[in-house]
């Protein structure tokens, strides 16, 4: 097996982290190693590397729970003793965490979205990890694609903001999560983030629209 040098550029930005972010933040950062961490909210996001929560909230160390997956999906609440990665973090986040908010944020041009509108844009099927983790939306993009008058762009960005209330729908099946918003003791969010210009829409808790927030 050939052996591969660790990549050069992940070196140098921890050096850069080391000698900028590090050495300002020493401090706080050794206070969470030694005393855990106590984010008030979760975030969860696409793996899209464009698309990363830290640097959209300019959030610091310890203040996100963050946790990523292809096209930010949430599945319903199965307790079938299968190996469920998403499902594992959100019951760590809440019960282990008590986490108060919880944000599901999509985002522009989601290439797992992308796939699930148009089986012709990747080679992947039905047998494959991400065929098989899409096929979650059930008939959603079917149902957008009857469609004609929408565009592809449009009907990739209304696809992008439904499976963000489909996967805050399957949320609110955990019994935990679903208790405790009942209570007032957590608070559930959609947002959906446009990596071209950088702007962030939150879903209205009432109306289910997106609007820009004003400041």
């Amino acid at each position: 097996m050939p052996m591969h040098r660790f990549p050069d550029h992940l070196l140098k930005g921890h050096a850069n982290f080391m000698a900028g972010r590090y050495a300002r933040e020493k401090d706080r950062i050794r206070d969470l190693a030694s005393e855990g961490q106590n984010p008030s909210t979760m975030i969860i996001a696409c793996c899209d590397s464009r698309a990363a929560p830290e640097m959209i909230f300019d959030a610091g160390p310890g203040e996100l729970f963050v946790l990523r997956n292809v096209a930010n999906l949430v599945p319903t609440y199965q307790p079938d003793g299968g190996q469920h990665g998403t499902s594992a973090g959100i019951e760590f986040a809440v019960k282990a965490l008590g986490i108060t908010n919880i944000v599901i944020m999509g985002h522009g041009r989601c290439g797992g979205i992308k796939a699930a509108l148009d089986a012709q844009f990747s080679p992947l099927d039905a047998g494959d990890f991400i065929g098989k983790w899409m096929s979650m939306l059930g008939d959603l993009p079917g149902q957008l694609g009857q469609n004609t008058l929408l565009t592809d762009s449009e009907r990739q960005r209304a696809m992008e903001r439904i499976s963000i209330r489909n996967s805050i729908r399957n949320l609110r099946t955990f019994p935990y999560v679903a208790e405790l918003e009942a209570a007032g003791n957590l608070a559930v969010h959609g947002a959906w983030f446009d990596i071209s210009s950088g702007e962030l829409w939150v879903m209205d808790s009432e109306s289910g629209d997106f609007v820009r927030p004003d400041f």
